[in-house]
């Protein structure tokens, strides 16, 4: 039998990371590790998919082409008619799939990560260091590309037009919203409208589906009384798992000064988190904080347990009808598969 473990405290970790060290975070979540085209299965129903497929392997030729041995070699390598492709679809429809799939397709250098994630790296590292950083990269994938702050959107333009400038290719899905049907559920317009500089660069591949999941987005995250949570966490700690417990307001205290771009260094390395007196909260720039940091509990496939108020239901009204709707009703599902045990199946 392992020997019990100390329970973590989340507010202890105060992590440094190296730009090398974000970077070195910049792949596919764990469930789509092994993620390739042979292994999506689209929807005879929906051709629309099987299209994004073909479009995606002629988006890779160019790297294919360019292997030792290939045809295209030496002086007949082809070009990429358009250095980006954007995938624009519901839900459920196996964008993350299909841009996973492209990744693990391209060589050599390469980084795939969230649109949070990027404008993270430049917050930690700072425009000039990031652009340093990241030219020279074969393949840049976003996932979730977000159109609801303009000061994000324009720096993100920025960067991606001075890296696709240097022969950089970049993949992007949209940040359609989980349990919002018909709302916003095509993006395409929106986000070549917002990168205007970029967008005679870019390809649309639209997809439409089903949710595979077929998740039941309107339900709630499950809580447990005080008592509750502490026998789990109990329970957890001489079983060997390693599980942290923190109260909910010492843990909004404490991400409010560690930077987003850290918080995967504050989860790293745990089975189970547990969250004390949950409560809904009031203030935006709390409520961001919380989404980035649930983004990496959910990319790091850790179960949540929790007291007090359903986690799902921690963002107010206001938030809710407000301009980052989308980024709460993700949130929202993600909470809701965290603590109820329907993390994303592995590839």
């Amino acid at each position: 039998m392992p020997a019990a473990r100390p329970v973590i405290r989340l507010t202890d970790r105060s992590p440094s990371i190296s730009g090398a060290e974000m970077t070195a975070e910049l792949v596919p979540p764990a469930q789509f590790a092994h993620a390739s085209f042979e292994s999506y299965r689209p929807d005879p129903d929906y051709p629309s998919q099987a299209e994004a497929v073909a479009a995606l392997h002629e988006f890779a030729g160019v790297w294919r082409a360019q292997r030792p041995g290939g045809f295209f070699s030496r002086n007949r390598r082809p070009k990429a008619s358009l250095p980006g492709i954007y995938l624009d679809g519901g839900f459920g429809v196996g964008k993350t799939h299909l841009l996973a799939a492209l990744w693990h397709e391209a060589p050599g250098r390469k980084y795939f990560g969230t649109f949070i994630e990027y404008t993270a790296l430049v917050g930690a590292l700072g425009y000039a260091q990031t652009v340093k950083l990241l030219t020279g990269t074969g393949l840049i994938c976003i996932d979730e590309f977000e159109l609801d702050d303009p000061g994000d959107t324009m720096l993100m333009t920025r960067l991606l037009g001075e890296l696709m400038a240097t022969g950089t290719m970049v993949a992007a899905t949209s940040n359609t919203p989980p349990n919002a049907l018909g709302e916003g559920r095509f993006a395409a317009s929106d986000f070549l409208r917002e990168i205007q500089a970029l967008s005679a660069n870019f390809r649309t591949i639209r997809i439409d589906g089903l949710d595979y999941r077929r998740r039941d987005v309107e339900g709630s995250a499950v809580a447990v009384d005080d008592a509750g949570l502490d026998r789990m966490v109990t329970s957890l700690a001489e079983r060997g798992e390693r599980v942290s417990c923190d109260d909910f307001d010492a843990l909004m205290e404490h991400l409010a000064t560690v930077h987003p771009s850290k918080y995967v260094k504050v989860v790293a390395d745990l089975d189970v988190i547990a969250i004390r007196d949950a409560h809904v909260l009031h203030n935006q720039t709390d409520a961001l904080r919380l989404v980035a940091f649930i983004d990496r509990v959910y990319d790091a496939e850790i179960p949540v347990l929790a007291s007090g108020h359903p986690l799902s239901e921690v963002f107010d009204d206001e938030m809710l009808a407000g301009g980052y709707r989308k980024k709460y009703l993700r949130s929202t599902s993600r909470l809701i598969a965290l603590t109820t045990g329907e993390l994303p199946p592995h590839d």
